[in-house]
């Protein structure tokens, strides 16, 4: 007997959107990077990404056309130039990947949850646990190669304790130092460190090919953020006499000839955007010191005003892609031959 298939929910129209929009960015940048890539190891999992993204399109194509489902401009091979000189190191490439397999994880768990069709679950359930493998993979060649940056050791605790104090909430001090960081605040410095330095990198090689100046200074913006950020996670950690490790091979070329579309390196910068944001409100909800979570919150802040530059600028060259919505009833009332 045939299962009857519901109507798509708004959230499930979101997360299929959202990731057809991704997967189609995702098959523009490893097909340019898998013309370069020498290591054969590394050649090998950027090209198991490139088949899954270019899977993920496929499937997603089909279920647009059987639900009647517009399906999005989002990127292909007009957006790239797979045949202009290197720009990435293969390290870079392994490190982006192993990135962008965290970012996918938290992305497709979250569109599971939202998903209530029996196909959509198997789908981003199926989607969720090639992406973990990915990453699973990445992480043991970095391992392998001696290029992975684990966060930093502290002692194992040998008993159990418990707050006794107010103060250890606090972050604000006159008259004293503030208390060392925990185990869980750093876990978090240490991550956005990663994310900011893969972010800066991105926005240099971004910021080296494009051809319009209004890009390469918004490019140019978010890395002086990046920068900036890092810095400050780098700082808390040094205080307390914790070394933030840093990973010395993320390296890009000196090439200058275009290789992605602006409108792809606008996309991805407002994807990074996003992710950084969600990163650091996990981060404030988790971290105990007032001071750290206050932080978190202006960075925030910083990185929202430069994600609304960055859609200015896609809005006025017409390369911002409008998400599926609802109609507009007010309006469709009032000019009933016009589309909402």
């Amino acid at each position: 007997m045939e299962k009857h298939l519901p109507n798509l929910t708004s959230a499930e129209i979101a997360s299929l959107w959202t990731a057809y929009m991704n997967d189609s960015m995702a098959t523009c940048i490893l097909a340019y990077m898998l013309t370069h890539i020498e290591d054969e190891d590394i050649h090998a999992l950027v090209k198991e990404a490139l088949t899954m993204s270019s899977e993920h399109v496929s499937s997603l194509q089909k279920l647009f056309q059987q639900e009647k489902f517009a399906i999005p401009n989002g990127f292909g091979k007009q957006d790239v130039n797979v045949n202009a000189p290197r720009l990435y190191t293969d390290t870079f490439c392994l490190s982006y990947l192993n990135h962008m397999s965290k970012a996918g994880m938290v992305g497709y768990s979250g569109s599971l949850a939202m998903s209530a069709r029996y196909d959509l679950i198997d789908y981003f359930s199926t989607a969720l646990h090639k992406t973990a493998s990915l990453y699973e993979k990445t992480t043991k060649l970095a391992l392998e190669m001696g290029i992975l940056t684990r966060p930093p050791y502290i002692c194992v605790p040998s008993e159990v304790d418990y707050i006794d104090s107010k103060e250890y909430i606090s972050g604000f001090h006159l008259f004293s130092k503030n208390r060392p960081v925990n185990a869980v605040e750093i876990s978090h410095l240490f991550l956005n460190i990663q994310t900011n330095l893969i972010g800066y990198k991105i926005c240099l090689s971004f910021a080296q090919t494009a051809t319009s100046k209004e890009v390469k200074q918004f490019m140019m913006r978010g890395n002086e953020i990046s920068q900036k950020h890092i810095k400050l996670f780098a700082d808390t950690l040094l205080n307390d006499h914790i070394a933030a490790p840093m990973s010395s091979d993320l390296y890009i070329t000196d090439s200058t000839t275009p290789v992605f579309s602006e409108k792809l390196m606008m996309f991805h910068m407002s994807l990074l955007s996003a992710t950084g944001i969600g990163n650091y409100a996990t981060a404030a909800a988790a971290s105990q010191r007032s001071d750290l979570a206050l932080n978190y919150e202006r960075m925030s802040f910083e990185i929202g005003r430069y994600a609304k530059a960055g859609a200015d600028i896609m809005i006025k060259n017409q390369w911002l892609e409008q998400p599926p919505g609802t109609i507009n009833k007010e309006q469709l009332i009032r000019s009933p031959n016009k589309k909402a």
